[in-house]
């Protein structure tokens, strides 16, 4: 089996569901995802339902770029190696699109900017039916750390960046995220202009610099596009027992959790509450992701 390209990736949770207003934001969480171009199968299986990683070759196809070797879409192979859970709002199909991009483009040596790999991503997502705006926002989240807002309405990602930041400090923040079951269906779009309010205060602390106020009021939105009762009690818990914000992220059912690193006894508090009390939900703890730095996952 040879490797033809390796590209990493990493996971993130929402900030702004482009869906809500037409600009979009997620930040960077350490979570890594590695993928592998291959000539030949893998030994490891790999599940890859919505065709994505089909979609991904004919993206790069029609970007104008070749494959390697001259070989064909049916003469490669693909091995996937993921910290992050998928169907739960934590950017999963974003992150290995962007890290089967990077492969794409080590295995023929093209240099490209996050502004293209997004671009092809979006494009994959868009036609695998696993995104509802193509998650240009999800994917450079996926790409880079810290969070950019983005205008998904521009043909180009590189002209539909508005914002950038490195993010908050890792080192300042534990993350917990509470993953519940997959969702069946994403989000009907006509159920988002109702939260129009709650997407505006979120778009609004984003322009502030406020990303973790962005956090809870996007989350707030998206209970109001899901439905999920359910969901706002587990986030209204949070604030009881000490987090600074909470909510739902990308179209759910997972919850992210944002506590001060230096208040050990409420990531503790948080963590028996969640446990003792919903014996459904999985509790990760993780951090946002500070550099471009990423472990490479065993294939």
């Amino acid at each position: 089996m040879g490797i033809l390209g390796q590209g990493s990736s990493h996971g993130a949770c929402s900030l702004l569901h482009a869906a809500g207003l037409g600009y979009g934001s997620s930040i960077a969480l350490d979570l890594s995802c590695t993928v592998r171009l291959l000539d030949k199968p893998s030994k490891r299986e790999l599940k890859d339902d919505s065709s994505l990683l089909d979609n991904i070759l004919d993206s790069w196809v029609a970007s104008g770029r070749k494959l390697p070797k001259g070989l064909g879409k049916k003469e490669l192979y693909w091995a996937v190696a993921t910290k992050i859970p998928s169907k739960r709002g934590l950017k999963s199909s974003s992150a290995v699109s962007v890290a089967a991009i990077r492969a794409l483009a080590q295995s023929v040596d093209a240099d490209l900017t996050t502004a293209e790999i997004v671009d092809i991503a979006a494009s994959a997502q868009i036609s695998a039916g696993v995104s509802l705006t193509g998650s240009k926002d999800d994917s450079w989240a996926c790409a880079e750390p810290g969070w950019a807002l983005i205008d998904i309405n521009t043909e180009k990602s590189a002209d539909g960046l508005i914002l950038k930041s490195p993010g908050p400090n890792p080192e300042d923040w534990t993350v917990l995220l509470l993953i519940r079951e997959q969702r069946e269906n994403i989000p009907d779009l006509e159920m988002f202009p109702s939260q129009q309010n709650a997407f505006s205060q979120a778009l609004q602390a984003l322009q502030d610099g406020q990303w973790s106020v962005a956090i809870t009021w996007n989350g707030r939105a998206m209970v109001g596009v899901t439905q999920d009762l359910a969901g706002r009690k587990i986030a209204n818990d949070a604030f009881v027992n000490g987090a600074r914000a909470a909510g739902i992220t990308g179209s759910g059912p997972a919850i992210t959790v944002i506590v001060p690193s230096v208040s050990t006894q409420s990531v503790e508090r948080l963590k028996n509450w969640y446990s003792s009390r919903y014996k459904d939900i999985e509790i990760i703890e993780t951090k946002f992701k500070s550099d471009d730095s990423i472990v490479d996952e065993d294939l």
